[in-house]
């Protein structure tokens, strides 16, 4: 028995089924009225960008990508938390130059884990001065910020390349 024909058979949209948009947490974001800090992460790279909604169709504000982050000194992997952080950071200076001080944040379909790389980008907007709705306890701890556990583990002086590339960016 074949259950998708009929007259009240309904195709879901075909973001939905590829499982790359929940619409009920975008209808959510969008109702708010609020620009969005969407915060993307790959194996490489973290992407943030300001999307603003509209009837046809987001807009694309601002695009930071980690790799933007060799401008300012920093040369190590730009797939790990302190990258994502400084990402945010810069983001966040950025999205301030363009007269926008608030935002929603959008996360996707990533896991919400405590301390991710997700939060830490979060974490670098809030502390350029954005005002983005979080709860303090979800971001990761400063000695992970900072880049201490990887430190620990490869001996890269990755602490002295964060904190240059933080005061470049601050600066």
């Amino acid at each position: 028995m074949n259950l998708a024909t009929g007259p009240r058979y309904k195709v879901a949209f075909r973001r939905r089924r590829e499982g790359k948009t929940n619409y009920h947490v975008r209808y959510k974001l969008i109702l708010s009225k609020k620009p969005r800090v969407v915060i993307r992460k790959s194996n490489a790279n973290t992407t943030l960008q300001l999307v603003m909604a509209e009837q046809t169709g987001d807009k694309t504000l601002l695009t930071v990508n980690s790799r933007d982050l060799s401008d300012f000194g920093y040369t190590l992997s730009t797939g790990n938390l302190p990258a994502a952080y400084l990402t945010g950071l810069l983001f966040g200076k950025k999205m301030l130059a363009l007269g926008v001080a608030e935002g929603i944040a959008d996360i996707g379909l990533h896991a919400s884990t405590h301390g991710n790389r997700i939060y830490a980008a979060i974490k670098g907007v809030v502390d350029a001065g954005v005002n983005v709705p979080h709860s303090p306890e979800i971001f990761p701890d400063d000695e992970r910020i900072r880049g201490e556990h990887i430190k620990k583990f490869t001996g890269a002086d990755i602490v002295a390349q964060f904190e240059a590339a933080r005061e470049k960016i601050l600066g």
